[in-house]
């Protein structure tokens, strides 16, 4: 299609209007359904990834495709004839075609970039951060939640709601959430019953709508709620009216908010599952809205939610001890400077963690930037602006007085390293990925690192898959630092990255991009983990690949001291790459078993150029005071031969390779005649490590040159 033949969206969607009035349509968009929202799999092996990858193909539609097709047979009202296969086939060809139509009408024409032949940069500067462009990231972008996230958020977001589920519903929390969780299970149920049923009809008589319709006695059965209290459920979630104001593709549509559509008094069509989730999720806080008495305590709910819901699930990483809410920062005249919502505190790292609880407004999702930018300001600007406040009066601790909200005082207040900014939001808010890279305005400061944007379903699935202090402070760590580097449509991408392949990227890599179907492995693993399915519950990578190996137990003792002082080193294991990582292993394990052999200490020393920083690993079972003083002279020649910034050295014990203690030497290279002199003949540390060549070395070494395993010392006095 040339760009002189695209037409306007008005035209688009009128066609599509007119073609969703079709008899039968719907009966379309049920085949679309099953086609683009399903995947099989073998139940004898188990969901693979590859099974889940059918979920990123180019070709199939998105959901908020598939609702405005919904909407808009809504709106004229549904025929269920079954239409012949034929017009079947051609209701959905034409149906995609038109989509694929309204898509590239949506977007800014390439002819805008250029003039006599050349890019012009700052015109597509513009436009790239422009209302229009944004339109279309935000409607046609990924889903932020998975389904059962949703789902089961619910029962902790409206928690303190749940009276006026009863008192103006006719139902309970748990009631609604009961009836919705079984509408899932007589999905499936339905969805395989119709694929087995249409093998045995004749073609003629082919429908995939049976599979998305469900009876009320049905779900009475399903989730053992009387009738009358099923029945309040599903109206509070059915759609009336005629679906009137939705006169363009990304309107108001009302059977977004109210999915279920009545065919008769006994039966109903749910066409998108998610949408009924997404629907229980948000739908209910409008309703509240509603009730001018209700109000400001459905506010009131909402941001303590978003509040809580953080402050658990940081506690599954990093403990109760370390984990504080609703932090106030008092200034030297005793009034509060600043607030925090939820403060991480570990070693000398901190996150200072800000939630807001604004949507999108609709107006903003059309492409208005007006309204854009300002529902961004308050959304997650705000919350940036906060956050770097307190962070700052944090590495002011003498001028500051930090308590809980009942006056007692916060006592782990220290000199930090490093302060994290976390800008969380309560629901889905659409291309917040685009929309912080376009709108959101940082400070540059040393010790307080780029902010990081997500919402509470991010934040669940970041806290479930790296549960360890370190993988998530190494990982918001290095997220923060490649931000102008790394893009995605959103977070989720750039996380199943990070868990399949380690997220590292050289200096001279300006732009990278990850598609979405990177999320496979993530998605199967979260589903494994919340749904109950059979599957990998971990993505094959760093979480698996080293665990239970010298350095995976090495990092996990760390962890438990909680010392500054080898934060980093651990930082940096956690960034190398696979290969690194193997030879590291096979090192401590031969260092430990030449321990054991002749009861003498031993050493691996590493450099890395681009770190600027080394270390020693180093296996001694003298007492401490012996130990350390041995170990920090080491490091400091190690430090001073390769004229490094950083150098860290760990002991561990010479017979099962446990961390006994660590050091760190922090501070810049200078010369020094007496130091040049002492690290004369020590050998240069490795930036690789070549079994082979130790091998080969060991039979033909003479006895008074070095040892191979680079400890210092003569052959005749080491490993000989």
């Amino acid at each position: 299609m040339s760009i002189k033949d695209i037409r306007n969206e008005a035209e688009i969607f009128t066609d599509l209007s007119e073609l969703s009035a079709s008899p039968g349509f719907v009966h379309a968009i049920a085949y679309l359904c099953f086609r683009d929202n399903t995947f099989s799999y073998n139940l004898d092996k188990g969901v693979e990834s590859e099974d889940v990858l059918q979920q990123f193909s180019m070709e199939r539609l998105v959901r908020t495709e598939i609702s405005a097709l919904i909407g808009l047979a809504f709106k004229h009202g549904i025929d269920f004839k079954i239409p012949e296969q034929q017009e079947l086939q051609y209701y959905a060809n034409k149906a995609e075609q038109l989509l694929h139509e309204y898509h590239i009408a949506m977007m800014p024409s390439p002819e805008n970039f250029f003039k006599d032949g050349q890019v012009q940069l700052k015109i597509m500067g513009e436009m790239i951060s422009s209302g229009e462009m944004l339109r279309e990231a935000i409607f046609y972008g990924g889903e932020s939640a998975f389904q059962f996230q949703y789902r089961d958020l619910c029962l902790k977001k409206y928690k303190k709601d749940s009276d006026f589920f009863l008192i103006h519903k006719g139902y309970t929390l748990q009631q609604a959430y009961d009836v919705i969780y079984c509408l899932e299970g007589l999905q499936n149920k339905h969805l395989n019953c119709n694929m087995k049923e249409m093998i045995t009809k004749d073609p003629s008589d082919w429908t995939f709508l049976p599979a998305f319709t469900f009876t009320y006695e049905e779900v009475v059965k399903a989730c053992r709620h009387d009738l009358s209290i099923v029945k309040n459920i599903l109206d509070s979630f059915t759609a009336s009216g005629l679906n009137e104001t939705y006169a363009s593709i990304d309107s108001f549509n009302t059977t977004n908010a109210y999915p279920i559509i009545k065919i008769n008094e006994e039966e109903f069509l749910l066409l998108q599952y998610y949408s009924l989730v997404e629907a229980f999720y948000e739908t209910p806080f409008f309703w509240f809205l509603e009730n001018s008495n209700y109000k400001s305590t459905a506010l009131k709910n909402r941001g303590d939610f978003t509040e809580e819901f953080a402050y658990e699930r940081l506690i599954r990483v990093f403990g109760k001890g370390n984990v504080h809410k609703n932090i106030n920062i008092y200034g030297a005249d005793g009034n509060i400077a600043g607030e925090v919502d939820v403060l991480v505190t570990y070693a000398d790292r901190a996150i200072v963690l800000q939630a807001k609880s604004k949507k999108l407004t609709l107006q903003a999702m059309q492409g208005n930037k007006s309204n854009l930018e300002s529902d961004f300001e308050k959304a997650v600007q705000a919350a940036y602006g906060q956050a770097y406040s307190c962070a700052e009066f944090m590495l002011e601790p003498d001028k500051y007085t930090f308590k809980h909200e009942d006056g007692t005082q916060l006592k782990r207040i220290v000199k930090y390293k490093e302060i994290y900014i976390i800008c969380l939001v309560s629901d889905h808010y659409p291309a917040l990925f685009t929309q912080s890279k376009q709108f959101l305005k940082t400070q540059e400061s040393e010790s307080i690192v780029s902010p990081y944007v997500m919402d509470v379903f991010f934040l669940d699935t970041l806290t479930e898959m790296l549960d360890r202090p370190f993988h998530f402070l190494s990982y918001i760590n290095r997220r923060a630092t490649y931000d102008k580097q790394v893009h995605a449509s959103f977070e989720l991408t750039v996380l199943s990255y990070h868990l399949r392949k380690n997220l590292w990227i050289e200096d001279d890599l300006s732009y990278m991009y990850l598609g979405d179907d990177i999320c496979a492995d993530l998605d199967l693993a979260m589903m494994v983990r919340r749904r109950g399915i059979p599957g990998n519950d971990t993505p094959v990578g760093i979480l698996t690949e080293y665990e239970g190996t010298p350095i995976d137990r090495l990092i996990k003792q760390i962890e438990q001291e909680e010392n500054a002082n080898i934060i980093d080193f651990a930082f940096l294991l956690l960034s190398l790459s696979g290969d690194v990582i193997r030879d590291i292993n096979k090192a401590i394990d031969r260092i430990t078993e030449l321990s054991c052999r002749d009861g003498k200490t031993h050493d691996l020393t590493m450099f890395f150029d681009k770190s600027d920083c080394g270390f020693t690993i180093h296996t001694n079972g003298y007492p401490k005071e012996v130990a350390l003083n041995s170990l920090s002279d080491h490091c400091e020649k190690r430090k001073y031969t390769t004229k490094a910034s950083k150098w860290h050295g760990i002991c561990i014990q010479p017979n099962d390779g446990s961390f006994r203690f660590g050091v760190t030497l922090d501070f810049e290279w200078q010369y020094s005649a007496k130091m040049g002199e002492i690290v004369r003949h020590l050998p240069k540390p490795q930036k690789s490590i070549d079994f082979n060549a130790k091998n080969k070395r060991r039979n033909n070494i003479g006895r008074n040159e070095l040892c191979p395993c680079n400890s210092g010392k003569k052959y005749k006095k080491c490993c000989l």
